[in-house]
């Protein structure tokens, strides 16, 4: 195990990282911009080192500086910022710094999602259909269009987060998605690249975790649903995927384990896929990273995914990685951020004035705020994450409610009471929820 580990991230999850560090007896360096330096969580590292400039957490040269300087063996890149940039993992590694993450070569085929649908294809997973490789103009997208049937999805080759994502529904209204979804690609990503896909109206987003060796064994430790979302951006995710047949999983998984092994895949990643309204299920895109949901498989699992990252960094493998005798059940996480959602989710930075975080059997709060620290307008606007556990859905969703019930928030208006109002919809109670669910119920659930 390493001795010593450099966060290159910042709020909720430095502080997620952080907590695992510290029960391992690892010590833990922390990077803060001027504008993060006073947060609370901070306290909890061994050394701070502020970093200067506007992008401070996207910043490769003062990160590798920092690392070399405090005399970390490895860094921990989190999720966001760094995290899938192969260029970043290439340039620790030759730097004799530990990536705790995939290798370069796995980043760069996944990281560009044209390659990684080919790439994928050849492993034995079936890509959404869709155009191959690369759009060259509008005329090139038109006739792929034309090819695949309306509607579509034009998606950015180096996407994420829904951005320099458009759906297509008729042929006069291409050229104009086209160019958007390419000029904010451009500007998210510097990579205006976009692919198409056939656009699938009543799908499912499912994703596969999995934890790799480096040497061709794969575990994928379940599905999730994560269906739930506003704008392409994930709201509440839950596992396990509550209308996902046990055979259609099996399946995927020996497909994934099988994919990801010919991959040679290092460390933790997910693969995303969308299951249409026939029971398919189709491969998306592979992210080379945790995602913000890890939560609620390690609640089903019993496990520790970042531990288990630096185990496989640090060379142990994973054969003792093992669910048995997990806690199973079922599990929900809501993501809690200070958005006023009656004026279209606005980001509504501020000062915590007041911060009760709820407890009780099955529930966990992953946060990095503490009473009196600022949500930064810089960065993104989360106060926490509310997780809960339960030995069966019901329970987990009732579990779920009363931890929204006992969040106490001064100071920001949060989004709190809309994922209450989610939870007891009755088409989300059922489970028989899709991508479009809450872009058709929104209205009705904030009147």
């Amino acid at each position: 195990m390493f001795r010593r580990v450099l966060i290159a991230n910042r709020g909720e999850v430095a502080a997620r990282v952080l907590r695992t560090l510290r029960r391992l007896g690892v010590q833990a360096v922390a990077i803060a911009s001027e504008a993060d330096r006073a947060l609370g969580y901070l306290e909890d590292a061994d050394e701070v080192v502020t970093l200067g400039g506007l992008r401070p957490y996207l910043d490769q040269d003062a990160i590798l500086d920092a690392a070399l300087r405090t005399r970390c063996a490895a860094v921990h890149p989190g999720w966001g910022f760094l995290s899938e940039n192969a260029v970043f993992a290439a340039r620790c590694e030759a730097a004799r710094v530990s990536f705790i993450g995939p290798r370069p070569l796995s980043m760069r085929l996944m990281g560009d999602k044209a390659l990684a649908r080919d790439t994928m294809r050849r492993f034995g997973l079936h890509p959404i259909p869709g155009g191959e490789g690369v759009l060259s103009d509008v005329d090139h997208a038109q006739r792929e269009a034309e090819r695949l049937g309306y509607p579509v999805l034009l998606k950015a080759l180096a996407g994420g987060g829904g951005r320099g994502m458009r759906i297509v529904r008729a042929p006069e209204a291409l050229a104009s998605a086209y160019l958007e979804a390419s000029a904010e690609a451009a500007g998210a990503f510097g990579d205006a690249g976009l692919y198409i896909e056939r656009y699938v109206e009543r799908g499912r987003h499912i994703e596969l975790q999995l934890m790799g060796d480096g040497r061709g064994q794969v575990k994928v430790l379940g599905a999730r649903e994560c269906s739930v979302q506003r704008r392409h951006q994930k709201l509440i995710e839950e596992t396990p995927a509550p209308q996902l047949a046990p055979q259609t999983l099996a399946a995927a998984i020996a497909q994934v384990e099988a994919a990801c092994g010919q991959l040679r895949y290092r460390g933790a990643g997910t693969v995303e896929m969308l299951q249409d309204d026939a029971g398919s299920v189709w491969f998306m895109e592979m992210n080379t990273r945790l995602q913000v949901e890890h939560t609620i498989t390690e609640a089903v699992t019993g496990l520790d995914l970042v531990e288990w990252q630096l185990r496989v960094a640090a060379n142990e493998g994973i054969a003792g990685l093992s669910v048995a005798g997990a806690p199973g059940g079922a599990a929900i996480e809501c993501r809690i951020n200070a958005e006023d959602v009656g004026a279209n989710f606005r980001p509504t930075p501020g000062m915590v004035s007041r911060l009760r975080l709820p407890t009780g059997e099955g529930v966990r709060v992953d946060t990095h705020l503490r009473e009196g620290d600022r949500i930064s307008p810089h960065y993104d606007s989360m106060i926490a994450k509310l997780i809960a556990w339960g030995p069966d859905r019901p329970t987990a969703i009732t579990r779920m409610l009363g931890a929204l019930d006992g969040l106490e928030v001064e100071g920001v208006p949060t989004t709190a009471a809309l994922h209450a109002r989610i939870l007891r919809h009755p088409t989300f109670a059922s489970g028989a929820y899709d991508t479009r669910f809450l872009e058709r119920e929104l209205e009705r659930l904030l009147a």
